[in-house]
Protein backbone atom coordinates (compact mmCIF):
# COMPACT_ATOMS: atom_id res chain seq x y z
CA UNK A 1 0.00 0.00 0.00
CA UNK A 2 1.56 3.36 -1.00
CA UNK A 3 2.66 5.73 1.75
CA UNK A 4 0.34 8.66 2.39
CA UNK A 5 2.04 11.96 1.52
CA UNK A 6 0.34 13.79 4.39
CA UNK A 7 1.72 11.48 7.08
CA UNK A 8 2.48 13.59 10.20
CA UNK A 9 5.82 11.79 10.51
CA UNK A 10 6.91 13.40 7.22
CA UNK A 11 6.95 16.96 8.66
CA UNK A 12 10.22 18.67 7.81
CA UNK A 13 12.21 20.07 10.71
CA UNK A 14 15.51 21.92 10.78
CA UNK A 15 17.82 23.92 13.03
CA UNK A 16 17.70 27.65 12.27
CA UNK A 17 18.57 31.02 13.80
CA UNK A 18 15.42 33.13 13.99
CA UNK A 19 15.41 36.95 14.15
CA UNK A 20 12.18 38.53 15.38
CA UNK A 21 11.60 42.30 15.33
CA UNK A 22 8.81 44.78 15.92
CA UNK A 23 8.44 48.55 16.37
CA UNK A 24 8.31 49.91 19.91
CA UNK A 25 5.25 52.10 20.65
CA UNK A 26 3.88 51.53 17.13
CA UNK A 27 0.27 52.04 18.25
CA UNK A 28 1.10 55.43 19.77
CA UNK A 29 2.99 56.52 16.66
CA UNK A 30 0.08 55.50 14.41
CA UNK A 31 -2.44 57.19 16.69
CA UNK A 32 -0.54 60.50 16.55
CA UNK A 33 0.16 60.57 12.79
CA UNK A 34 -0.69 57.54 10.67
CA UNK A 35 0.66 58.77 7.33
CA UNK A 36 4.00 60.05 8.64
CA UNK A 37 4.50 56.86 10.70
CA UNK A 38 3.76 54.64 7.71
CA UNK A 39 6.17 56.56 5.46
CA UNK A 40 8.96 56.28 8.04
CA UNK A 41 8.20 52.59 8.70
CA UNK A 42 8.34 51.73 4.99
CA UNK A 43 11.72 53.39 4.61
CA UNK A 44 13.08 51.61 7.69
CA UNK A 45 11.64 48.28 6.54
CA UNK A 46 13.35 48.59 3.15
CA UNK A 47 16.72 49.08 4.85
CA UNK A 48 15.92 46.22 7.26
CA UNK A 49 15.11 43.72 4.48
CA UNK A 50 18.10 44.77 2.35
CA UNK A 51 20.46 44.08 5.25
CA UNK A 52 18.82 40.70 5.93
CA UNK A 53 19.47 39.70 2.32
CA UNK A 54 23.02 41.04 2.43
CA UNK A 55 23.73 38.80 5.45
CA UNK A 56 22.38 35.71 3.64
CA UNK A 57 19.10 35.67 5.54
CA UNK A 58 15.48 35.37 4.43
CA UNK A 59 12.39 37.24 5.61
CA UNK A 60 9.75 34.52 5.91
CA UNK A 61 6.88 36.36 7.58
CA UNK A 62 5.65 39.91 8.17
CA UNK A 63 2.51 41.14 9.93
CA UNK A 64 1.88 44.80 10.62
CA UNK A 65 5.04 46.16 12.23
CA UNK A 66 6.53 42.69 12.92
CA UNK A 67 9.26 41.04 10.83
CA UNK A 68 10.54 37.45 11.07
CA UNK A 69 13.73 36.31 9.33
CA UNK A 70 15.79 33.12 9.32
CA UNK A 71 19.55 32.61 9.04
CA UNK A 72 21.69 29.53 8.63
CA UNK A 73 24.38 31.09 10.84
CA UNK A 74 23.93 32.58 14.32
CA UNK A 75 26.96 34.81 13.68
CA UNK A 76 25.40 36.27 10.53
CA UNK A 77 22.07 36.80 12.31
CA UNK A 78 23.69 38.85 15.08
CA UNK A 79 25.86 40.78 12.62
CA UNK A 80 22.72 41.60 10.66
CA UNK A 81 20.89 42.75 13.81
CA UNK A 82 23.72 45.09 14.88
CA UNK A 83 23.99 46.53 11.34
CA UNK A 84 20.21 47.09 11.27
CA UNK A 85 20.21 48.98 14.57
CA UNK A 86 23.21 51.09 13.51
CA UNK A 87 21.62 51.98 10.14
CA UNK A 88 18.21 52.78 11.63
CA UNK A 89 19.77 54.84 14.43
CA UNK A 90 21.36 57.07 11.76
CA UNK A 91 17.93 57.58 10.17
CA UNK A 92 16.16 58.10 13.50
CA UNK A 93 18.67 60.72 14.63
CA UNK A 94 17.20 63.01 11.97
CA UNK A 95 13.70 62.72 13.48
CA UNK A 96 12.21 64.25 16.63
CA UNK A 97 12.55 61.87 19.58
CA UNK A 98 8.79 61.24 19.82
CA UNK A 99 8.58 60.37 16.09
CA UNK A 100 11.45 57.89 15.91
CA UNK A 101 10.59 54.38 14.65
CA UNK A 102 12.79 52.06 16.73
CA UNK A 103 12.84 48.28 16.39
CA UNK A 104 13.28 45.77 19.21
CA UNK A 105 15.07 42.61 18.08
CA UNK A 106 15.20 39.11 19.58
CA UNK A 107 17.35 36.25 18.23
CA UNK A 108 17.11 32.53 19.06
CA UNK A 109 18.78 29.37 17.75
CA UNK A 110 16.42 26.43 17.85
CA UNK A 111 14.56 23.64 16.11
CA UNK A 112 11.72 24.76 13.81
CA UNK A 113 9.10 23.16 11.59
CA UNK A 114 8.89 24.02 7.89
CA UNK A 115 5.47 24.72 6.41
CA UNK A 116 5.82 25.94 2.85
CA UNK A 117 7.75 29.23 3.04
CA UNK A 118 6.82 29.72 6.70
CA UNK A 119 8.54 28.45 9.86
CA UNK A 120 6.80 27.46 13.08
CA UNK A 121 7.54 26.03 16.52
CA UNK A 122 9.22 26.93 19.80
CA UNK A 123 12.34 28.13 18.01
CA UNK A 124 10.27 30.95 16.49
CA UNK A 125 8.19 31.59 19.61
CA UNK A 126 11.25 32.05 21.84
CA UNK A 127 12.72 34.61 19.42
CA UNK A 128 9.44 36.54 19.52
CA UNK A 129 9.45 36.54 23.35
CA UNK A 130 13.09 37.64 23.49
CA UNK A 131 12.21 40.61 21.31
CA UNK A 132 9.73 41.80 23.98
CA UNK A 133 12.58 41.83 26.53
CA UNK A 134 14.75 44.13 24.37
CA UNK A 135 14.84 47.90 24.75
CA UNK A 136 13.72 50.07 21.79
CA UNK A 137 16.73 50.09 19.48
CA UNK A 138 18.26 47.13 21.35
CA UNK A 139 18.90 43.40 20.86
CA UNK A 140 18.28 40.40 23.15
CA UNK A 141 19.63 36.93 22.37
CA UNK A 142 19.10 33.49 23.87
CA UNK A 143 21.78 31.46 25.59
CA UNK A 144 22.00 29.14 22.58
CA UNK A 145 22.93 32.10 20.35
CA UNK A 146 25.33 33.49 22.96
CA UNK A 147 27.18 30.15 23.09
CA UNK A 148 27.75 30.30 19.32
CA UNK A 149 28.95 33.91 18.99
CA UNK A 150 30.74 34.85 22.21
CA UNK A 151 34.24 34.12 20.87
CA UNK A 152 33.55 35.15 17.28
CA UNK A 153 32.20 38.73 17.49
CA UNK A 154 33.51 41.80 19.30
CA UNK A 155 30.44 42.49 21.42
CA UNK A 156 29.68 43.24 25.05
CA UNK A 157 26.78 41.49 26.80
CA UNK A 158 24.65 41.91 29.89
CA UNK A 159 23.33 38.67 31.35
CA UNK A 160 19.65 38.96 32.27
CA UNK A 161 19.64 35.51 33.87
CA UNK A 162 16.98 32.89 33.21
CA UNK A 163 13.74 34.62 32.23
CA UNK A 164 10.27 33.12 32.23
CA UNK A 165 8.24 34.04 29.17
CA UNK A 166 4.53 33.60 28.52
CA UNK A 167 3.63 30.21 26.97
CA UNK A 168 7.30 29.07 26.98
CA UNK A 169 7.65 25.93 29.12
CA UNK A 170 11.26 26.33 30.24
CA UNK A 171 13.15 29.44 31.48
CA UNK A 172 15.35 30.97 28.77
CA UNK A 173 18.91 32.15 29.38
CA UNK A 174 18.79 35.72 28.12
CA UNK A 175 21.50 38.22 27.20
CA UNK A 176 21.29 41.85 26.10
CA UNK A 177 23.90 43.22 23.68
CA UNK A 178 25.20 46.41 25.28
CA UNK A 179 28.06 47.46 23.01
CA UNK A 180 29.28 46.78 19.47
CA UNK A 181 32.97 47.27 18.71
CA UNK A 182 33.27 50.19 16.30
CA UNK A 183 29.56 51.09 16.45
CA UNK A 184 29.14 52.30 20.04
CA UNK A 185 26.61 51.29 22.66
CA UNK A 186 23.11 49.88 22.28
CA UNK A 187 20.12 50.36 24.58
CA UNK A 188 20.38 47.35 26.88
CA UNK A 189 17.81 45.88 29.24
CA UNK A 190 18.93 45.83 32.87
CA UNK A 191 19.02 42.59 34.91
CA UNK A 192 16.04 42.25 37.21
CA UNK A 193 16.81 42.45 40.92
CA UNK A 194 16.28 39.09 42.57
CA UNK A 195 14.50 39.79 45.80
CA UNK A 196 13.20 37.22 48.28
CA UNK A 197 10.02 35.39 47.33
CA UNK A 198 7.19 33.47 48.90
CA UNK A 199 7.34 32.77 52.65
CA UNK A 200 10.63 34.59 53.17
CA UNK A 201 9.07 37.83 51.92
CA UNK A 202 6.14 37.42 54.30
CA UNK A 203 8.44 36.93 57.32
CA UNK A 204 10.47 40.02 56.39
CA UNK A 205 7.30 42.11 56.04
CA UNK A 206 6.07 40.90 59.46
CA UNK A 207 9.43 41.77 61.06
CA UNK A 208 9.34 45.28 59.59
CA UNK A 209 5.81 45.85 60.95
CA UNK A 210 6.86 44.68 64.40
CA UNK A 211 9.88 46.99 64.39
CA UNK A 212 7.76 49.96 63.37
CA UNK A 213 5.11 49.26 66.04
CA UNK A 214 7.73 48.66 68.75
CA UNK A 215 9.68 51.78 67.81
CA UNK A 216 6.55 53.92 67.78
CA UNK A 217 5.43 52.63 71.21
CA UNK A 218 8.89 53.30 72.72
CA UNK A 219 8.95 56.88 71.34
CA UNK A 220 5.43 57.53 72.69
CA UNK A 221 6.24 56.26 76.21
CA UNK A 222 9.51 58.20 76.32
CA UNK A 223 7.68 61.40 75.41
CA UNK A 224 5.02 60.79 78.07
CA UNK A 225 7.65 60.22 80.74
CA UNK A 226 9.50 63.38 79.72
CA UNK A 227 6.38 65.54 79.98
CA UNK A 228 5.38 64.01 83.31
CA UNK A 229 8.76 64.90 84.80
CA UNK A 230 8.51 68.49 83.48
CA UNK A 231 11.78 68.38 81.57
CA UNK A 232 10.62 68.29 77.97
CA UNK A 233 13.55 69.43 75.81
CA UNK A 234 13.44 72.92 74.29
CA UNK A 235 15.82 74.70 71.96
CA UNK A 236 18.21 77.17 73.72
CA UNK A 237 17.15 80.79 73.21
CA UNK A 238 20.51 81.79 71.80
CA UNK A 239 20.13 79.18 69.06
CA UNK A 240 16.80 80.47 67.74
CA UNK A 241 17.14 82.74 64.69
CA UNK A 242 14.46 84.38 62.64
CA UNK A 243 14.67 84.10 58.86
CA UNK A 244 15.36 87.83 58.60
CA UNK A 245 18.25 87.55 61.01
CA UNK A 246 19.74 84.71 59.04
CA UNK A 247 19.50 86.50 55.71
CA UNK A 248 20.51 89.96 57.00
CA UNK A 249 23.99 91.00 55.89
CA UNK A 250 24.51 92.84 59.20
CA UNK A 251 24.33 89.65 61.23
CA UNK A 252 26.11 87.37 58.80
CA UNK A 253 29.49 86.21 60.12
CA UNK A 254 32.50 87.46 58.21
CA UNK A 255 33.81 85.10 55.56
CA UNK A 256 37.24 83.65 56.14
CA UNK A 257 37.98 84.18 52.43
CA UNK A 258 36.40 87.63 51.98
CA UNK A 259 37.41 89.65 48.93
CA UNK A 260 39.16 93.01 49.44
CA UNK A 261 36.70 95.80 50.30
CA UNK A 262 36.44 98.87 48.09
CA UNK A 263 36.70 102.36 49.63
CA UNK A 264 33.43 104.37 49.75
CA UNK A 265 33.43 108.19 50.12
CA UNK A 266 32.18 109.45 53.50
CA UNK A 267 29.34 111.49 52.02
CA UNK A 268 28.11 108.73 49.72
CA UNK A 269 24.98 106.81 50.56
CA UNK A 270 25.33 103.07 50.93
CA UNK A 271 24.69 101.21 47.66
CA UNK A 272 21.79 98.75 47.71
CA UNK A 273 22.74 95.09 47.55
CA UNK A 274 23.08 94.02 43.94
CA UNK A 275 20.95 91.26 42.49
CA UNK A 276 22.70 88.05 41.41
CA UNK A 277 24.01 88.39 37.90
CA UNK A 278 22.12 86.39 35.28
CA UNK A 279 24.05 84.42 32.64
CA UNK A 280 23.01 86.90 29.96
CA UNK A 281 24.06 89.87 32.08
CA UNK A 282 27.42 88.25 32.80
CA UNK A 283 27.94 87.60 29.14
CA UNK A 284 27.02 91.18 28.27
CA UNK A 285 29.41 92.64 30.85
CA UNK A 286 32.26 90.47 29.66
CA UNK A 287 31.67 91.32 26.01
CA UNK A 288 31.00 87.64 25.09
CA UNK A 289 28.03 86.57 23.02
CA UNK A 290 25.24 85.05 25.13
CA UNK A 291 25.03 81.25 25.02
CA UNK A 292 21.62 80.18 23.64
CA UNK A 293 19.46 77.87 25.71
CA UNK A 294 19.72 74.28 24.43
CA UNK A 295 15.94 74.12 23.92
CA UNK A 296 15.59 77.60 22.40
CA UNK A 297 14.00 77.60 18.90
CA UNK A 298 16.48 77.56 16.08
CA UNK A 299 16.95 80.58 13.90
CA UNK A 300 14.88 80.13 10.80
CA UNK A 301 17.67 81.77 8.83
CA UNK A 302 20.04 78.83 9.48
CA UNK A 303 21.15 77.53 6.06
CA UNK A 304 20.15 74.00 5.09
CA UNK A 305 22.43 71.39 3.60
CA UNK A 306 21.68 72.54 0.05
CA UNK A 307 23.08 76.00 0.80
CA UNK A 308 26.27 74.95 2.55
CA UNK A 309 28.28 74.33 -0.61
CA UNK A 310 29.91 71.61 -2.59
CA UNK A 311 31.25 69.81 0.51
CA UNK A 312 27.84 69.39 2.18
CA UNK A 313 27.57 65.67 1.41
CA UNK A 314 31.28 64.70 1.47
CA UNK A 315 32.07 61.40 3.18
CA UNK A 316 32.15 57.60 2.88
CA UNK A 317 28.94 55.67 2.22
CA UNK A 318 28.12 51.94 2.23
CA UNK A 319 25.09 49.69 1.92
CA UNK A 320 23.42 47.08 -0.29
CA UNK A 321 23.04 47.06 -4.06
CA UNK A 322 20.30 44.60 -5.02
CA UNK A 323 19.25 43.05 -8.32
CA UNK A 324 15.65 41.89 -8.75
CA UNK A 325 14.67 38.29 -9.42
CA UNK A 326 14.20 37.23 -13.05
CA UNK A 327 13.25 33.99 -14.75
CA UNK A 328 16.91 33.04 -14.99
CA UNK A 329 18.46 34.79 -12.00
CA UNK A 330 17.49 34.88 -8.29
CA UNK A 331 17.26 38.06 -6.24
CA UNK A 332 20.81 39.07 -5.25
CA UNK A 333 22.37 41.71 -3.00
CA UNK A 334 25.99 42.76 -2.61
CA UNK A 335 27.76 45.21 -0.35
CA UNK A 336 28.47 48.47 -2.15
CA UNK A 337 30.71 51.39 -1.21
CA UNK A 338 31.16 54.92 -2.47
CA UNK A 339 32.82 58.18 -1.51
CA UNK A 340 31.44 61.64 -2.19
CA UNK A 341 33.87 64.49 -2.73
CA UNK A 342 32.98 67.86 -4.25
CA UNK A 343 29.56 66.61 -5.41
CA UNK A 344 31.11 63.61 -7.20
CA UNK A 345 30.59 60.02 -6.04
CA UNK A 346 32.91 57.13 -6.90
CA UNK A 347 33.57 53.62 -5.66
CA UNK A 348 34.31 50.02 -6.58
CA UNK A 349 33.89 46.55 -5.05
CA UNK A 350 34.29 42.90 -6.00
CA UNK A 351 31.28 40.69 -6.74
CA UNK A 352 30.47 37.06 -7.28
CA UNK A 353 31.36 33.97 -5.23
CA UNK A 354 34.93 33.91 -6.55
CA UNK A 355 35.39 37.71 -6.59
CA UNK A 356 36.16 37.63 -10.32
CA UNK A 357 33.94 40.59 -11.18
CA UNK A 358 34.35 44.19 -10.08
CA UNK A 359 31.70 46.91 -10.07
CA UNK A 360 32.83 50.49 -10.73
CA UNK A 361 30.53 53.29 -9.56
CA UNK A 362 30.60 56.91 -10.76
CA UNK A 363 28.05 59.68 -10.51
CA UNK A 364 27.03 63.19 -9.56
CA UNK A 365 25.29 64.64 -6.50
CA UNK A 366 23.64 68.03 -6.88
CA UNK A 367 23.60 70.66 -4.13
CA UNK A 368 19.91 69.86 -3.58
CA UNK A 369 20.60 66.13 -3.04
CA UNK A 370 19.63 64.71 -6.45
CA UNK A 371 21.76 61.67 -7.30
CA UNK A 372 22.56 60.18 -10.73
CA UNK A 373 24.83 57.11 -10.75
CA UNK A 374 26.18 54.68 -13.32
CA UNK A 375 27.52 51.29 -12.22
CA UNK A 376 29.60 49.28 -14.70
CA UNK A 377 30.47 45.61 -14.11
CA UNK A 378 33.93 44.55 -15.34
CA UNK A 379 35.74 41.24 -15.40
CA UNK A 380 38.57 40.91 -12.84
CA UNK A 381 39.90 44.51 -13.02
CA UNK A 382 38.38 47.99 -13.49
CA UNK A 383 39.92 48.01 -16.98
CA UNK A 384 38.67 44.52 -17.82
CA UNK A 385 35.91 43.49 -20.17
CA UNK A 386 32.70 45.49 -19.69
CA UNK A 387 30.02 42.94 -18.75
CA UNK A 388 26.98 45.05 -17.83
CA UNK A 389 25.94 48.53 -16.79
CA UNK A 390 23.23 49.90 -14.51
CA UNK A 391 21.86 53.43 -14.39
CA UNK A 392 20.12 54.51 -11.18
CA UNK A 393 18.90 57.82 -9.85
CA UNK A 394 17.33 59.06 -6.64
CA UNK A 395 18.01 61.36 -3.72
CA UNK A 396 20.39 61.93 -0.80
CA UNK A 397 18.55 62.94 2.35
CA UNK A 398 19.75 62.93 5.96
CA UNK A 399 22.85 60.90 5.17
CA UNK A 400 20.97 58.21 3.20
CA UNK A 401 21.25 57.63 -0.57
CA UNK A 402 18.16 55.93 -2.01
CA UNK A 403 18.22 55.15 -5.74
CA UNK A 404 16.63 52.76 -8.21
CA UNK A 405 17.02 51.95 -11.89
CA UNK A 406 17.61 49.11 -14.33
CA UNK A 407 20.19 47.16 -16.26
CA UNK A 408 20.17 47.78 -19.99
CA UNK A 409 18.19 44.53 -20.37
CA UNK A 410 15.50 45.93 -18.08
CA UNK A 411 16.34 44.03 -14.86
CA UNK A 412 15.43 46.31 -11.91
CA UNK A 413 18.13 47.30 -9.41
CA UNK A 414 18.32 49.37 -6.23
CA UNK A 415 21.23 51.05 -4.44
CA UNK A 416 20.80 52.20 -0.82
CA UNK A 417 23.83 53.69 0.93
CA UNK A 418 24.21 55.20 4.39
CA UNK A 419 26.87 57.71 5.37
CA UNK A 420 29.44 56.20 7.73
CA UNK A 421 29.85 57.91 11.07
CA UNK A 422 33.13 59.78 11.56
Amino acid sequence: MPEQPDNPQSLERKLATILSADVAEFSRLMGEDEEATLRTFRGHKQVFESLVTMHRGRVFNTAGDAILAEFVSAVEAVRCATDIQAALRTLNDKLPLNRQVRFRIGINLGDVMVQGQDLMGDGVNVAARLQTAAEPGGICISGSVHDQIRNKLSLSFLSLGEKNFKNIQQPVRTFSISEVDGAGTLPAAKPESRGPKGGTLKWIAAAVVLLLVGGGYWAYTAHERSEAQGDAPSAPQSEVRSPSAVSSPATAPPSSAATPATTTPANASPAPPSAPATPSASAASSGAAPVPHPHAPRNSATPDASAVGEHAFDGDYSGPVCFAETKKEPHRCFRAEGKISRNKIAGQWFMGPEKKMIMVLTGDVSKTGDVVIEMVMHSETPDGERLASINVQGTLRDGAISTSGTFRNGRPATLNLLKKSD
